[in-house]
C-alpha cells in the first residue's frame, strides 16, 4: 500500500519534509510517526495508517511535497491499497529546517482549473459583462497583462479570487517553460504576462555567497506581497505615556512570576486591545471581496508576532476579551516558547482577528507594519523611551511608547482609526490596578 500525504488543514496543500523517521525494511506499527513535515510555519508528524514493513521511501529530507503525493510504501496484509495517512494532532519539534506551505510544483494540468488545462477556458456573458472579480483582482490582472476571461473563477457565480489568479499564472509559467505548440495555442488571445528580470551576476564585482530562501522566508515573502498589493493601507501614528503602567508592572511583576507568568507591556496591550476591539468591532472584522460584505466577528483572537531563528511567526491567543491579565501573560509565555522551539501547531497559527507586532524588546521605534490579510488592522509597537514632556504646564521625564496602527482603508476610515487608537492609549495610560489583582 502507498501512504500518501493527507489534507493537513484548510488552505494548506503541501509542506516540506523535515525528518524521515523510518527506513526501508523496517517494521512499523499503526499510528507510529513515519516522518515530520513543516507547513504553515508549524511542524507536525505523519503517522502510519497501519502496521507493516516499509518497502520503499519515495521522498527525501528537504523535499517539498503536496497533498496526495506518495510518501512511503508499506507491505501490509490488513490494509487496502492507496491509503492516506492522517496528520497528527500535536506537532513534533524540529530544528532541521524552517517551514513553508508551498507544495512542490505540480504539472500544468494539476495546477490550472480543468477547463483551462484541457480545452482553453474562456468566460462568456450574454450581456457582455466582464468576468466577476474584485477591483483589487482586476488591478493585478491589468498590471500583469492577464486576460481575466481566460481565468476560471472558483467562487459562486464564477467569481475570480486571488488563488484562481495564482493558479492561472503558475499554469502560464509551466506551459511557457515547456515551449510546445500546445502551450502556444493555450495562450493565444491572452496578453503576455510580466516576466521577472534577468538575475544580476554580482560576482563580477567581488566575492559573493548564495543562500537559498528558507521555506519560512518564502511563506512570509509571498504573504507580504499579497497584502501589500491588494490592501489599500493607511498608517496612523501616536504615542502613549506608560510611566504609570511601568510602575504598576514593577510593583506586581514578582507576584506574577510566582504564578509562572512574565508581566510585559504586551500582556497589558492584550488586555486593553481585547476590550477596545469589542468597542470598535469594525477593527476586528474582515472584508469578503466575493460578496462585498464586512464580516463582523463575535470572537477576539489576537496574533502576536514572535521573532524566531527561522523568521517571523505569529501564534494566536484566542478569546482575549474573555481572559484576565494573569491568563493572558501565562498563555503568551507558553505560545512564544512553543513558537521559538517550533512546536507550534498549525491550528495555533490560524483564525486571528487582529495582530500585535512589538519591536520594543529589540529597541525599535516607530515603524509601519504590514497587515496580515484577511485581518483589517495591525498594531506596531516600539520601545518605550524616557522623554521630556509637558505635564500640567511643567517639563517632566516620562516613558513614551510609540504606536502605529496600520489599517485597511476599505473597512476603516481615518476617523475610525483615530478613535480606536485613542481608546487603546487611554487604556494604557489609565490602567486599573484592580486588573492586576490575582483571583
Amino acid at each position: 500500500m502507498d501512504v500518501k500525504l493527507p489534507q493537513l488543514a484548510e488552505g494548506v496543500e503541501g509542506g516540506t519534509v523535515v525528518n524521515i523517521l523510518v527506513a526501508e525494511g523496517q517494521e512499523i506499527q499503526k499510528d507510529q510517526a513515519i516522518m515530520e513535515l513543516e507547513t504553515q510555519k508549524a511542524v507536525g508528524s505523519i503517522p502510519a495508517p497501519s502496521t507493516g514493513v516499509v518497502t520503499k521511501i519515495h521522498v527525501n529530507q528537504g523535499m517539498e511535497v503536496s497533498v496526495g503525493q506518495v510518501l512511503i510504501s508499506i507491505e501490509s496484509s490488513g490494509a487496502a491499497a492507496g491509503a492516506t495517512a492522517k496528520p497528527a494532532q500535536n506537532p513534533a519539534a524540529s530544528s532541521a529546517a524552517p517551514s513553508v506551505d508551498s507544495p512542490s510544483r505540480p504539472s500544468p494540468e494539476a495546477t490550472a482549473p480543468p477547463s483551462q488545462a484541457a480545452d482553453g477556458y474562456r468566460y462568456e456573458s450574454k450581456s457582455g459583462a466582464p468576468p466577476p472579480a474584485s477591483p483589487s483582482i482586476r488591478k493585478v490582472a491589468r498590471d500583469l497583462g492577464i486576460d481575466l476571461t481566460r481565468v476560471k473563477g472558483s467562487e459562486a457565480g464564477g467569481r475570480i479570487n486571488l488563488a484562481d489568479m495564482r493558479a492561472y499564472i503558475q499554469w502560464l509559467q509551466e506551459i511557457a517553460g515547456q515551449g510546445t505548440a500546445a502551450a502556444a495555442a493555450a495562450q493565444s488571445g491572452a496578453a503576455t504576462p510580466a516576466t521577472p528580470s534577468q538575475a544580476v551576476d554580482f560576482s563580477q564585482w567581488g566575492p559573493v555567497r548564495r543562500e537559498k530562501m528558507s521555506p519560512l522566508r518564502r511563506t512570509v515573502s509571498r504573504r507580504m506581497v499579497e497584502s501589500w498589493t491588494t490592501i489599500p493601507k493607511i498608517n496612523q501614528f501616536d504615542d502613549a505615556d506608560i510611566t504609570a503602567l511601568l510602575a504598576l508592572r514593577k510593583k506586581h511583576a514578582a507576584t506574577f512570576a510566582k504564578k509562572g507568568a512574565h508581566l510585559t507591556v504586551t500582556s497589558f496591550l492584550l488586555l486593553v486591545l481585547g476590550r477596545t476591539l469589542k468597542k470598535h468591532p469594525r477593527a476586528n472584522s474582515s472584508l469578503d471581496d466575493s460578496s462585498l460584505e464586512i464580516v463582523y466577528k463575535d470572537y477576539c483572537h489576537i496574533g502576536v508576532a514572535v521573532d524566531t531563528e527561522g523568521g517571523l511567526i505569529v501564534p494566536i491567543l484566542r478569546n482575549v476579551d474573555q481572559k484576565n491579565l494573569l491568563q493572558l501573560s501565562q498563555e503568551l509565555d507558553s505560545l512564544a516558547e512553543k513558537t521559538r522551539q517550533r512546536k507550534i501547531a498549525i491550528e495555533e497559527l490560524q483564525g486571528g482577528t487582529f495582530t500585535i507586532s512589538n519591536q520594543g524588546s529589540i529597541g525599535g521605534s516607530h515603524f509601519t507594519p504590514i497587515i496580515y490579510a484577511p485581518q483589517v488592522a495591525i498594531l506596531g509597537v516600539g520601545q518605550g523611551r524616557a522623554q521630556p514632556v509637558a505635564v500640567d504646564g511643567k517639563i517632566a521625564i516620562r516613558t513614551i511608547l510609540p504606536l502605529c496602527l496600520a489599517y485597511d482603508h476599505r473597512v476603516l476610515d481615518g476617523a475610525d482609526a483615530v478613535r480606536f487608537l485613542k481608546d487603546v492609549i487611554a487604556g494604557l495610560e489609565s490602567f486599573d490596578e484592580a486588573d492586576l489583582k490575582l483571583k
